[in-house]
């Protein structure tokens, strides 16, 4: 699986380049303006000079040198940044300039004459670049304008989060040009059957032209690069008054495919040729979709057990080390494949969009995600049209992404106005991907609960103190309370609007147990490690082998009582903020450069997302010394093949094991077995560990619970 990977990975960069360059071949040409560009800040005003540069995609703290002060950082003013560029052939009827995303508040200058403006700052801008061109081979100059969040307008959704400080502006994807002719292939959108092995493709032509318009496609592996299917046939369609699209609506057949999976991801391009453009985008032969009725994910039809993490990437553009790492050439990817060893396969882009690349990287690396738009707060006057638009420039953006398996609306928000708007695009999307919609009602059967399920949270608040009988026990326990009963405290006053609902559970969060990457705990656990741990006492070493271990119990918890079809640690990504003003939450490197780990972290809670995991089911505070003790064991096998090894349990004392029972075990597909170990309390106080493994090496999975013995 490994040299798949990086055979897929090699042929995605020559994919990229291909695509940057053009062939000869190709009726449309792309100009790549990434680079590096001049930048000035105004109050408002065009700049006269330009004293600084910055890279495009990048953000304005990349400035060199900075453009900003500590007393005036990315407030009331306007970020301009210019290029230059030159173009061979002016003659197309189509020359459009693309930025993929920009925030906040963009507007677009050429050769000094004002092109348009676009205010939202998650999806992209397109402007006609033709009338403002100079001669070809002549150069033109292209400035290009963000503003600072707070100067946009009440009605627009600004990314606001909680835990962020700077919101920091910029180009924060790449910029590029296309030129064509008509009939200009707009948009594509690919609709994969796996079931009877088709691909439905429907494309919106840009045309004045009625009927009889010539359309040939080519499907091809990516890897291989061989053709797989191509054809020909006519458009029959007359154009959308006013709007000058005809949609194109036609199948392929598919038979004899591969389907995409995050086992085995593997890619299609489609190409598709007019008279005066051709398109090309890559796609997967996936579905996925949930049953309401077994409150399972089906993956190509058959049963898909989630395992994943966050990346909140906004939140990490304001990280100290942050510097250009989300655009560098191997970053994101050998992220990515770290993420892959934590034996995940599913991340949530939380309240943020990455730039392009990285969705290109889940593409061919085999990620699935859950996209969510940046909604964690709604100021009055953004209304559900509003929130709609900017939902459909969305979907037309990522609707080709086998990866992209979950449209996420907002982040625990109860409102009215993100349902109303998944109702208004819901349709748009013909392969009919599950919405989740926050903390708010899900809009259908098939649509997931977002589940927040904090257990620690209640240590936080002053005057909570440790309960007798100890904090596993009454955490844990054995009665699961249900998924949206943990969510409850946040949102008490919303009881009447929020209503009570029996959809798929999602975790995408929980723990409430966060700490710094050196170790320090954060603004929201300062009190929970006092109550519990003794919290300034331990070291920090201490501190993260309690985090790693309690996240490991809580995956394997939630895990063994399947009632959730997915869980997503949280989270991958984020940001490290240990001095004032301190941070919230944090992520899991010691190393963000070179991307390594805390040691504890990947030891502990690689273990718990394993294929097939295991659950030690004790959560006493202490038990006593020479009684009978039965060690009950959860199997848990998401795999679509039968699991049969041989589980040991082993009495550690000092790290060392002291005594070890054996017991073989089978477990069908998709199933969760109890196991169970007779075995005796060690004789004499001491503090002593059970530890459930199979397995060796780099492939060992355990579950380890501490026993601390009384006589």
């Amino acid at each position: 699986m490994r040299h798949f990977y990086h055979i897929n990975l090699l042929m995605y960069c020559l994919g990229i380049l291909l695509t940057a360059c053009g062939t000869q071949a190709d009726k449309r040409q792309v100009v790549n303006l990434n680079g590096i560009w001049e930048i000035e800040k105004t109050d408002g005003e065009l700049p006269s000079h330009f004293s600084a540069t910055v890279q495009v995609p990048g953000l304005v703290d990349l400035a060199t040198p900075a453009i900003d002060t500590l007393q005036a950082m990315y407030q009331d003013g306007w970020y301009w940044h210019k290029s230059s560029f030159e173009l061979k052939e002016t003659d197309f009827e189509k020359i459009e300039l693309k930025i993929h995303k920009a925030k906040y508040h963009t507007k677009v200058y050429v050769n000094g004459q004002y092109a348009g403006e676009n205010l939202y700052c998650f999806t992209p801008s397109y402007f006609d670049l033709k009338p403002y061109l100079n001669p070809a081979g002549q150069p033109n100059e292209l400035l290009i304008g963000v503003g600072c969040k707070d100067q946009l307008p009440d009605t627009i959704p600004d990314g606001h989060d909680y835990e962020k400080l700077k919101y920091i502006p910029g180009i924060y994807d790449k910029v590029e040009i296309i030129l064509a002719n008509r009939p200009y292939i707009r948009n594509i959108q690919c609709v994969p059957d796996v079931i009877n092995g088709r691909l439905r493709v429907v494309a919106e032509l840009e045309t004045e032209q009625a009927g009889g318009i010539p359309l040939e496609y080519e499907v091809t592996e990516v890897i291989s690069r061989e053709a797989f299917r191509k054809g020909s046939l006519a458009v029959d369609g007359t154009p959308v008054p006013e709007e000058g699209i005809v949609k194109v609506d036609f199948e392929i057949d598919m038979e004899g495919s591969n389907l995409w999976s995050p086992e085995s991801p593997f890619l299609y391009e489609l190409l598709v040729k007019t008279e005066g453009d051709d398109k090309r985008t890559r796609f997967g032969m996936r579905s996925f979709r949930i049953d309401p009725e077994r409150k399972i994910a089906l993956l190509n039809e058959k049963p898909y057990y989630i395992k994943g993490t966050n990346v909140c990437i906004f939140r990490f553009f304001e990280d100290p080390q942050r510097g250009s790492l989300p655009w560098d050439a191997e970053w994101p990817i050998q992220l990515h494949q770290q993420f892959k060893r934590m034996n995940w396969h599913m991340m949530r882009y939380c309240i943020g969009f990455p730039p392009e690349r990285w969705y290109e990287i889940c593409d061919s690396l085999g990620f699935m995600l859950q996209d969510e738009y940046p909604i964690w707060y709604l100021k009055e006057k953004v209304k559900s049209p509003q929130i709609a638009e900017e939902y459909k420039r969305w979907m037309r953006e990522r609707w080709n992404h086998p990866s992209v398996v979950i449209w996420d609306a907002q982040n625990e928000l109860v409102t009215e106005e993100t349902g109303k708007a998944i109702r208004q695009v819901r349709e748009l999307d013909l392969s009919d991907r599950p919405w989740e919609n926050g903390w708010s009602r899900p809009e259908r059967a098939t649509d997931p609960s977002e589940s927040h399920p904090y257990l620690f949270i209640k240590y936080m608040e002053e005057g909570v103190q440790e309960p007798p009988e100890g904090y596993k026990k009454e955490l844990f326990g054995h009665a699961i309370r249900p998924m949206n009963d943990a969510n409850q405290r946040y949102f008490e006053v919303h009881k009447d609007e929020k209503g009570s609902f029996d959809n798929p559970s999602l975790i995408n969060e929980y723990g409430w147990i966060w700490l710094n990457r050196d170790g320090s705990t954060t603004t929201l656990t300062d009190r929970v490690y006092d109550v519990l741990w003794d919290g300034k006492s331990l070291t920090p070493e201490q501190r993260i082998e309690i985090y790693s271990r309690h996240l490991a119990m809580l995956t394997e918890y939630w895990r063994a009582h399947r009632q959730a079809f997915g869980i997503l640690h949280f989270c991958g990504l984020g940001y490290s903020r240990p001095e004032e003003p301190r941070g919230q939450t944090s992520d899991h490197w010691i190393d963000l450069v070179n991307l390594r780990y805390q040691p504890s972290f990947y030891k502990y809670v690689r273990s718990s997302f394993a294929p097939v995991g295991l659950m030690i089911d004790l959560w006493e505070k202490s038990y006593k010394a020479g009684t009978k003790l039965s060690v009950p064991v959860y199997v848990i096998n998401d795999l679509d093949r039968p699991f049969a090894q041989e589980v040991r349990l082993e009495w550690l004392k000092e790290g060392g094991a002291i005594q070890t029972l054996a017991l073989p075990v089978e477990v069908a597909p998709y199933e969760v077995k109890i196991i169970s170990f007779d075995t005796s309390v060690p004789n004499g106080n001491g503090d002593f560990q059970l530890r459930a493994v199979y397995g060796t090496g780099e492939d060992e999975v355990f579950s380890l619970r501490d026993i601390p013995v009384k006589e």
